[in-house]
């Protein structure tokens, strides 16, 4: 559950620190007032990592050592050498590509009959729904095909009129007036039975696509026993026309038609075997991206090309569509669609409406950067969910969402492809530079936004833009977080650089080793938290670090406390505990464990942060139950035969209670364990072994007793039933 502040008004203003990419013309920021602090709260460190645990992109492997996959997405290639697969891939005349319509001052031009029959031994027909198209279009004659780009329409197109023996077929240039596609029979007295082909017509709101065209487009086609077959995108602009939905075979369906071409074989199940081709298949191409692989893969088999071009071959397309979606002169992308691409990478597997919602705040800073004297118009009621999900080449999908409450079901829209985030976000931090002042704007909303999930985005895409240009994104985007006064925007720079470090990105712990010396307590606070969620890795230097920065608490009074009114208790010295509380309850525990006993022996400032890192983690128990078994109560039972992290745990029980200062905290959380155990018996069994190791002395035994024989119960007039029996155990020893 989360328990972080929600935003208060006038919290929307970004930082000044934030203001480096700002556009020339834009209003200078200033720093949050003492008046937007008054209130500001840390978030426990505990919730906070439950927060980026929960929110996080499954596919950025957090919490589990996971890395993004491939080489590419760990940053070490970003493409194909050799230029093989740059351009369309031929193999012989097989692999045909129709620039259809392309220039404006021809009105058709006729695809060769030859070439026609070549696409029609690598078809894959997809069956009943192809039937059905075909059995329309022979009784209408002219049949309006809509589906997205790169899912075979114009294929799809071609086939329909082959299978009618239209011939020969004409492609039209798309610009051509509606009521110029056909000719009229005294114009063209040789047109029976003719095949006409218009792909992605240009249509406008003022210039639709009528069903008057087509009524009257009709009439020429039956008069010369023709037939057409017209193409549009998903936002293509129709009036009163009902347009046929195409749906693409599958890219098992088309790899395993254009291999069996290529190599002349009826069947080529045992090439679609090969696990090369099964990890192809698995991300789901369009069919153009799936005849191109079958071209590549026979010249594979063939000897031809290497295995790393094939593997490659995958990871290329989705680059060059990306490139594509980003292209300036993409008139069939909105600049709102595309703030819907980015905001999609940054919420991938989160609810469709609120990527929906973010991304209509990332359009609005795009246009202030494309041009700042144009209000960006946001249509309340605008492109129909599944077509945009089309669009993007995602999918739409019902899962639980965590939160607050509890989880609760919602519509999620994710990228078909999972590399499909991380490359677009590259592309636009790295190929599109004039975009970095709005995407930083939108990214400082996010950090303030009052939802758990919209911060840790926020911090995910961070991390990727580090993992792609660390020092930018350091200096725009992370930094300015973590030097805010406010705690909201600087835990999300700790969490952006948790999972900047855990997908790959260098240097990070140099970074807060170096901000754990400094003398900014925002840096040191950012660093500190930090290194709690990152230390696992390197336990031992975490914790010197973290000793190094206790050092510096106590010889410089200064904290985060000294710049907010009333804070005194938030200050580093509970963010350095807090951070070994994470370590002790981490994957590292036992190396925790042994170098806490170790810092011990430090000083004051090492004992301080030992203990209350301990007794905090002392509090915390199996899926946050408040009457659960404590975890570190659970693993002194499974060590208590090893001896090592059994005789850790008790040292530092030991030394808490026997320090004045901790003593109060210490018998308050032994009270819980207590507790804890009234209706768990394994719990009971740990404590009537822990109990009596931490009775040494007869001090120490009477202040057990005494804790047992007054501990409330569900009556609080008499103690649990636990104690007595504790007590019996006790008193055996």
């Amino acid at each position: 559950m989360s328990t972080d502040t929600k935003d208060r008004p006038g919290e929307s203003s970004p930082d000044a620190a934030d203001a480096r990419p700002a556009d020339a013309d834009e209003p200078s920021r200033t720093e949050p007032t003492l008046a937007d602090a008054a209130g500001d709260r840390p978030q426990d460190a505990w919730a906070a990592r439950r927060d980026l645990w929960d929110h996080t992109p499954r596919t950025m492997g957090f919490g589990d050592g996971a890395r993004i996959d491939g080489g590419v997405l760990g940053g070490i290639n970003h493409g194909i050498g050799g230029g093989i697969f740059h351009g369309a891939v031929h193999v012989g005349a097989t692999h045909v590509h129709y620039r259809l319509g392309g220039r404006a001052n021809a009105s058709s031009g006729e695809v060769p009959t030859a070439a026609l029959d070549t696409v029609a031994e690598s078809f894959a027909d997809p069956g009943r729904a192809f039937a059905e198209l075909l059995d329309r279009l022979r009784e209408e004659r002219v049949l309006v095909l809509e589906g997205p780009r790169s899912a075979g329409r114009r294929t799809a197109a071609l086939m329909l009129l082959h299978r009618l023996g239209a011939a020969p077929v004409h492609v039209i240039a798309r610009d051509t007036p509606f009521g110029e596609l056909v000719p009229e029979r005294e114009d063209e007295p040789s047109g029976e039975g003719r095949g006409y082909l218009l792909c992605d017509p240009i249509t406008e709101a003022q210039r639709p696509l009528r069903e008057a065209d087509l009524l009257a487009l009709r009439d020429r086609l039956t008069d010369q026993d023709a037939y057409a077959v017209i193409t549009v995108g998903l936002k293509a602009h129709m009036e009163d026309v009902e347009a046929c939905g195409w749906q693409p075979p599958s890219p098992s369906d088309v790899l395993h038609a254009h291999v069996r071409a290529l190599l002349g074989r009826p069947d080529a199940a045992e090439v679609l075997a090969l696990p090369l081709v099964t990890e192809f298949l698995s991300l789901e191409h369009q069919p153009r991206e799936t005849a191109e692989f079958a071209a590549v893969l026979v010249r594979y088999l063939a000897g031809e090309t290497e295995h790393q071009h094939v593997e490659g071959f995958s990871l290329l397309k989705l680059e060059e569509q990306v490139r594509e979606w980003f292209e300036e002169d993409d008139a069939a992308l909105h600049l709102r669609e595309k703030a819907f691409l980015i905001a999609l990478a940054a919420f991938d597997e989160g609810p469709y409406a609120l990527t929906a919602e973010v991304s209509d705040g990332l359009y609005a800073h795009l246009q202030r950067t494309a041009d700042s004297k144009l209000q960006a118009a946001v249509p309340v009621f605008g492109t129909h969910i599944a077509k945009r999900i089309r669009l993007a080449r995602a999918h739409r999908y019902e899962d639980e969402e965590p939160t607050e409450w509890g989880p609760v079901l919602q519509t999620k829209a994710a990228y078909r492809d999972k590399r499909a985030a991380f490359v677009l976000l590259r592309e636009v931090w790295t190929g599109h530079p004039s975009a970095r002042p709005a995407l930083v704007r939108w990214l400082q909303d996010l950090s303030k936004d009052g939802r758990p999930l919209v911060r840790t985005r926020a911090a995910s895409t961070a991390a990727v833009l580090a993992l792609t240009d660390l020092p930018s994104a350091m200096a725009l985007v992370i930094e300015p977080w973590a030097s805010s006064v406010l705690f909201g925007p600087r835990n999300v720079a700790v969490n952006a650089l948790t999972l900047a470090h855990s997908i790959g990105t260098p240097n990070v712990p140099r970074i807060l080793d170096s901000w754990c010396d400094a003398t900014t307590p925002h840096l040191r606070w950012v660093a500190i938290r930090t290194h709690g969620l990152i230390g696992p890795e390197r336990p031992v230097e975490t914790l010197a670090a973290l000793r190094a920065a206790a050092r510096h608490e106590e010889h410089d009074a200064a904290s985060v406390a000294d710049d907010l009114p009333d804070e005194g208790t938030t200050g580093l010295a509970t963010v350095l505990a807090e951070s070994v509380e994470l370590l002790l309850l981490s994957s590292a525990q036992d190396e925790v464990l042994a170098e806490l006993t170790r810092t011990l022996h430090h000083g004051r400032h090492a004992f301080d942060l030992a203990v209350g890192g301990f007794l905090g983690a002392c509090r915390r128990a199996g899926n946050d139950d408040p009457v659960g078994r404590p975890l570190l109560l659970d693993r002194y039972a499974q060590s208590t035969h090893l001896g090592d992290a059994a005789a850790h745990l008790t040292e530092l029980w030991r030394r808490a209670l026997g320090d004045r200062i901790y003593r109060g905290k210490a018998l308050e959380v032994l009270r819980r364990w207590v507790l804890s155990a009234d209706h768990d018996v394994q719990a009971e069994h740990c404590l009537a072994l822990l109990l009596p190791a931490l009775a040494e002395g007869a001090q120490e035994w009477r202040r057990i007793d005494h804790l047992l024989r007054t501990v409330p119960g569900e009556d609080p007039t008499s103690p649990p039933a636990v104690a007595e029996r504790l007590r019996a155990a006790l008193a055996r020893f």
